[in-house]
């Protein structure tokens, strides 16, 4: 009995001190690999570049606020965090800091002070950016971006995601080693290589497009791990799958996967959610070469050959573009008799744009036949463009900010129910049917 009690209290003595370990000692800060001598600067243009493609201006971004000034919130499971600002004001930004602490802010995820900082910073990709990339977005954050004054709101989340010092416990688990380490695919050309460092670090896509593990970590940062790239949620939003056999993707042709990258549109869809803003702020800036090496590497990791649906052609008259009799529900449609409750929903309010044969308008309109948003297994993302409406973003390639409208207004939560039933189940689509009590737990 003696011998157990001793055991027991041995144990709870290493808790303690392994408690207060995490908690007291200093955190191991990756310290910058030396392969950039301490004065080099990068090439004009080149410190934007590396911003734009990293995405930072998209989340320390507010609604209507100043670039870099923070003040975004952003929903995660754990409650709302507000995004801090890194412009160089020395009062409310990180003008006062310095490299090394900037540099453990991406690779680490720890604000001086040993100031843990939440995982919405995604730290866990920014880990394995190459050193002069994190330099040269030093140097621009800190000599070329406008200070602004702009203390934003406190992040506040309940106990126990408030205690910041069990962060260290979810970096543990979640983070790998530093650095750039192509995989097999990304080592068999430069192209390719390019395009891993793209996907996986610096446009840091498996933030949003990797499921999460049990832990909330990333399940799945390289094609090694086979959940890689395979379909992620935020906040209620499906982030498509981008890699198997059932990703819309396998549908595209690889022009089509360009052009959506770098203009928010192709022949079949368009962005929504938070896309909008990455396209917006981030990949219309991509330069041609990156953009194909991009869609290389998505084409080699990918578990299908791609199979291309044919472009739908613009202006062409509907009744052309597809045979009544090889789909019942545009042959319905266009026929307008015996229609159901969500045929009629759709002909009265979207048909006029997305066609009676739900291929939208190449460009334009997107297709509704086939759209990963549609048949998403969460319907919050389409209840929110249904009710709210939704823009594409206005980009150098493709400069005019398209606008579908808000039904909010128009369509009660019954209707808005009835017609995404609809939607989920024509043209091929395959998805279940939506509940009165889904909208409604979506609309404000």
């Amino acid at each position: 009995m003696k011998t157990l009690i001793r055991i027991i209290f041995a144990l709870v003595v290493l808790g303690l001190v392994a408690l207060a370990a995490i908690i007291f000692v200093p955190p191991f800060l990756t310290k910058p690999d030396g392969t950039v001598a301490a004065d080099w600067k990068p090439a004009a243009g080149e410190g934007q570049y590396a911003t734009q493609m990293a995405d930072c201006q998209a989340c320390h971004t507010a609604e209507g606020g100043k670039p870099f000034a923070g003040g975004r919130a952003i929903e995660s499971p754990m409650g709302t965090i507000w995004s801090s600002n890194i412009t160089p004001d020395p009062k409310t930004g990180i003008g006062n800091w310095t490299y090394e602490q900037f540099h453990a802010a991406l690779v680490d995820g720890i604000a001086p002070g040993g100031v843990h900082l939440y995982p919405a910073m995604p730290y866990e990709n920014y880990r394995h950016l190459k050193e002069e990339d994190i330099r040269a977005i030093w140097d621009y954050v800190h000599n070329d971006v406008a200070a602004v004054d702009n203390p934003v709101k406190e992040t506040k989340l309940a106990f126990p995601f408030d205690q910041r010092w069990g962060i260290r416990l979810w970096n543990w688990l979640a983070l790998d080693k530093p650095g750039f380490h192509p995989d097999g695919k990304a080592s068999e050309s430069d192209a390719l290589a390019r395009g891993a460092y793209l996907v996986q670090a610096l446009g840091h896509c498996a933030a949003c497009h990797s499921p999460r593990d049990q832990f909330m970590a990333e399940d799945g940062k390289s094609v090694d791990d086979p959940a890689f790239l395979t379909g992620g949620e935020i906040d209620g939003w499906i982030a498509p799958d981008l890699r198997t056999a059932k990703s819309a993707l396998q549908t595209w042709s690889d022009q089509d996967l360009k052009d959506y990258l770098t203009t928010g549109r192709n022949a079949h869809s368009a962005v929504t959610g938070e896309m909008q803003l990455v396209v917006g702020d981030s990949l219309q800036y991509m330069k041609d070469e990156d953009a194909d090496a991009m869609v290389a590497y998505l084409r080699a990791i990918s578990d299908a050959k791609p199979s291309p649906r044919p472009q739908p052609v613009a202006n062409q008259r509907t009744t052309d573009r597809l045979d009544a009799a090889d789909d019942p529900t545009t042959a319905k449609l266009k026929a307008a008799k015996d229609l159901s409750d969500g045929e009629l929903l759709y002909l009265n309010n979207c048909s006029a744009c997305h066609m009676p044969d739900g291929q939208g308008a190449p460009g334009v309109f997107p297709a509704l036949a086939g759209n990963s948003l549609v048949t998403a297994a969460t319907t919050k993302g389409l209840t929110e463009v249904i009710l709210n409406g939704a823009a594409m973003p206005s980009t150098e390639k493709r400069p005019e900010r398209l606008k579908m409208p808000a039904y909010a207004d128009r369509l009660s939560n019954a209707d808005i129910a009835t017609l995404e039933t609809f939607l989920r189940g024509a043209w091929g689509n395959s998805a279940p049917s939506v509940a009165e009590d889904d909208v409604k737990s979506v609309r404000p």
